[in-house]
């Protein structure tokens, strides 16, 4: 089992600093190329070290409060970290499945929300350790939710198992049979920092495209890519909310189960 490293933030003092964050108005006159530099600039593009837990509208851990010792998501460095435990188990599902998630983009305190028609490129960096293992069951290390109806989830991206072989899945999760958009093997992206990458429209008939790099920067190589039209991914009049971390069910095999963790850096959005 790998060790959980000891934390700087209590997970209180962490709740209590989240935020909401601001969208950059649009630059409508000037140059060409100053325009489009503009256009490309991301919305969110949070500093661990500076913005803290404030980069997201919250964290869901630990939500019956049953280990308050345990610190759940924090900042090492340059880097968020987000905990799990075997023992965790969240308050929804009847004590079937544990959570780790943060959730929603915030810049300079106003929230970030993704409508339908609206199209977004999300990106970040993560690392995934050995003793996080694909399941049986499900595992989703991001989704996409409508905050105000609950809908979703929309559009995931899930770490599963057949047998003995583990995968790396985005998934149009909403859609008949949750297709996959994209998938790899998981094992050769574990114990290094990986590049992800998702464009998103929502939208009742959206669209979603995926890319996962195998290493950071441009030059890493490709490990899966794909996109997809007609995924369901609706604001349902609200907006569509990304979600990182562990979601995971506790009724996989034991052996997948285990103290572990997720490191995401480098997170950015914008929107066309």
């Amino acid at each position: 089992m790998e060790p959980l490293h000891p934390h700087r933030l209590t997970r209180r003092t962490a709740l209590r600093s989240l935020a909401a964050s601001a969208l950059a108005a649009p630059v409508v006159l000037g140059s060409a190329p100053a325009a489009a530099a503009a256009a490309a600039s991301p919305l969110w593009h949070p500093n661990p070290a500076s913005d803290g837990l404030k980069a997201f509208e919250g964290i869901e851990a630990d939500r019956g409060n049953l280990h308050p010792d345990r610190h759940y998501v924090i900042v090492e460095g340059d880097h968020y970290r987000f905990n799990i435990w075997a023992d965790d188990r969240d308050t929804t599902g009847d004590g079937d499945r544990q959570r780790t998630e943060s959730k929603g983009m915030v810049q300079g305190g106003t929230t970030l929300k993704m409508h339908d028609g609206e199209t977004w490129t999300i990106s970040y960096e993560m690392y995934m350790p050995s003793s996080l293992h694909g399941t049986s069951k499900f595992t989703h290390i991001f989704q996409t939710k409508t905050p105000e109806t609950n809908g979703g989830p929309w559009v995931t991206l899930d770490l599963g198992r057949s047998g003995s072989k583990e995968t790396f899945r985005a998934r149009a999760y909403a859609n008949s049979g949750s297709p996959d958009i994209a998938s790899c093997d998981l094992a050769p992206l574990r114990n290094k920092w990986i590049t992800v990458e998702w464009t998103l429209t929502p939208g009742a008939k959206g669209k979603a495209a995926f890319t996962v790099r195998n290493g950071t920067g441009s030059g890493a190589p490709v490990a899966a890519q794909g996109s997809m039209s007609n995924v369901n991914m609706p604001d349902q009049g609200d907006y569509v909310r990304p979600k990182w971390g562990i979601y995971r069910s506790v009724e996989s095999a034991s052996s997948d189960i285990l103290n572990t963790y997720l490191l995401f850096r480098n997170y950015t959005a914008t929107r066309k």
